[in-house]
């Protein structure tokens, strides 16, 4: 873990966050550089009535948790008109331990009709508002998945495409020293290298080749499993409209980085790309401090090896607009999983002089099983089949310390490449039991989300979308609906129906992070927080820099602060923007419509 220093219009501090998600995916051109952020109104009272603040699909399900009081009823009011469209009744009473609260859930999922509404219940505020829509997680995928580009490195945000948020372009890493942990043979310390491109990997400037591992699979996840999602969908980045999805076009900045990370004396892979310390909250091109290659790891080997395999089966299919590209990954995949072979072991150390994200992971039977999946669905070859068998992990929640779940996410969208119908059986199996665990944790929650109180660490807020993705991974498979909702109850919980009352993606919903612990963004004061941006959430171990402000609370599902300075609870990260990519992209994808 690292330590460092529809259509949402109601969005509480800048109609400016919300049009630029909106034009983002409807073609229509940037706001001028020159833009200003209207003022923020007074927040509402966003915790009597916790709901998702963004929206719902018609077919979708749609739930909210009411404080407790004495009502037992509560409706569904029209916002333009105040007229009462539903009524329904209000569960129980119920404590939820890990808010140390007790209330009531309203079950509203019957009401599929387009609109705009507020959930009224007796003795309480009104809720906030929140549209019913066919499209309702489109601006908000768009905004999630351009973060990305905000968070480029080794490039000029301009403003045709970048708006209020432009900046000078900050480390070209073109100069990049080798560090000592990292010297070999024709490549001996302090020999300067050059690896551009990529995505700073959180609210700190540093790139790492483990978060980037899973970063980058989940997009290219995204692709993969709704391709129909991604293709009509146009980000106005600098690539837009050169034959590729913008998806593939914002992976491969980092990808190419990633390929730059590799040695080419013997196909080991660096494990970060990094000052010697974090900078302070300054923009990236005031940044300027010498930057290094440090040590060549196992996991981040078979990473690199797992992510370009996957790349090049995806980008086989774009040989014409990249030539060479697909077969250069494999390449290079291959030569990784040679060198895990032969340096099976090599657990990454921080260095003395080195003083930023370590990613130090000792496990490594599940980087081996990932890269072996993914070298096996991409080539077919038995060897890598028979790798993977050998020493396959139980399946889980995927996270940067623990890929197994990602290794099993592509056996299943790829079963009909496995060798045997019991092959198949086996893998559903795996991705149907612990989506079933989750789905039955939802049914059983009085919040109704999966999440546990042991689940509010650092990045609670990602816990809760990679579960949902193993969830949509057991709807893939199985078709239960209830895999599904408990997927859209974990979305839900990100954009609103929360114990904090926030919506946790900057620029969405009526009240959400002003704050957030992201470099840029503290440097750039004037404009509202780049939209799109997850924050970590509520994490009641956390150890910060807030010396001056307190928590409003420390139960594990409140602990949470708005605040750059909370770094445990308010930073951003690429691995929790990535699932929340393909999280919003999936339930818009996969629910069926009103009518079915």
């Amino acid at each position: 873990m690292k330590h460092h220093t529809l259509v949402p219009a109601w969005r509480h501090a800048a109609g400016l966050a919300l049009l630029m998600a909106l034009q983002a995916c409807s073609h229509a051109p940037v706001a001028p550089a020159g833009a200003t952020a209207s003022p923020a109104p007074a927040a509402a009272d966003t915790t009597a009535i916790q709901l998702n603040q963004v929206g719902y699909l018609p077919g979708g399900s749609k739930w909210a948790a009411v404080k407790d009081s004495a009502a037992n009823s509560f409706a569904v009011i029209e916002v333009a008109t105040g007229r009462e469209v539903w009524r329904g009744p209000l569960g129980a009473a119920q404590p939820w331990a890990p808010a140390q609260e007790t209330l009531k859930l309203a079950d509203f999922s019957a009401l599929r009709e387009p609109g705009r509404y507020r959930l009224q219940v007796d003795g309480l505020p009104l809720s906030a508002p929140f549209v019913v829509a066919p499209d309702a997680y489109v601006a908000l995928n768009a905004a999630a998945l351009k973060f990305f580009y905000f968070n480029r490195a080794s490039i000029e945000l301009d403003a045709a495409h970048a708006g209020v948020w432009a900046r000078p372009a900050g480390h070209a890493d073109d100069r990049v020293f080798v560090h000592a942990t990292a010297a070999g043979p024709g490549r001996p310390e302090s020999t300067v290298i050059s690896a551009p491109k990529g995505w700073y990997d959180a609210g700190d400037y540093n790139k790492y080749i483990v978060n980037s591992g899973i970063s980058t699979y989940t997009l290219l996840a995204s692709w993969e499993h709704f391709p129909a999602f991604f293709t009509s969908q146009a980000l106005n980045i600098p690539e837009s409209g050169n034959g590729l999805p913008d998806v593939l076009n914002e992976a491969l900045w980092n990808l190419e980085w990633m390929l730059a990370m590799q040695d080419p004396a013997d196909g080991g892979v660096y494990h970060k790309l990094t000052d010697k310390g974090f900078d302070g909250i300054v923009l990236p091109h005031r940044a300027r401090h010498d930057r290094y290659v440090v040590m060549k790891a196992t996991a981040a080997t078979l990473d690199f090896a797992a992510v370009m395999a996957q790349a090049s089966r995806v980008f086989a299919a774009f040989e014409a607009q990249r030539p060479g590209l697909s077969a250069r990954m494999l390449a290079a995949s291959r030569r990784a999983w040679d060198w895990a072979q032969a340096h099976p072991d090599v657990i990454y150390r921080q260095a003395p002089d080195i003083h930023t994200g370590g990613y130090d992971d000792g496990q490594l039977v599940d980087e081996f099983a990932w890269a072996a999946a993914e070298l096996y669905v991409t080539t077919r070859e038995p060897h890598y089949w028979q790798a993977f068998r050998k020493i396959a992990p139980r399946n889980e929640v995927p996270g940067w310390p623990n890929v197994a779940g990602l290794a099993w996410a592509s056996l299943a969208q790829y079963r009909d490449r496995l060798p045997s119908p019991a092959d198949r059986r086996w893998v559903e199996q795996q991705i149907l039991m612990l989506a079933d665990s989750f789905a039955t944790r939802w049914q059983a929650s009085p919040y109704r989300v999966a999440l546990q109180t042991e689940d509010f660490i650092w990045g609670s807020n990602a816990v809760a979308l990679n579960q949902a993705l193993m969830l949509i991974q057991g709807y893939r498979v199985g078709g239960e609906r209830r895999m599904l909702d408990a997927a859209q109850s974990a979305l839900d919980f990100v954009l609103g129906r929360h114990p904090t009352g926030f919506a946790m993606v900057t620029g969405f919903g009526t009240r959400s992070p002003l704050h957030p612990h992201h470099r840029p963004s503290g440097a750039m004061p004037q404009q509202p927080p780049v939209p799109g941006m997850i924050v970590g959430g509520p994490n009641p171990g956390s150890g910060d820099d807030c010396r001056d402000q307190r928590y409003p609370s420390r139960a594990p599902a409140k602990a949470y602060l708005d605040a750059l300075c909370s770094y445990t609870t308010n930073e951003i990260a690429i691995n929790w923007n990535a699932p929340l990519v393909y999280v919003s992209a999936a339930v818009q994808a996969l629910t069926p419509p009103a009518d079915r």
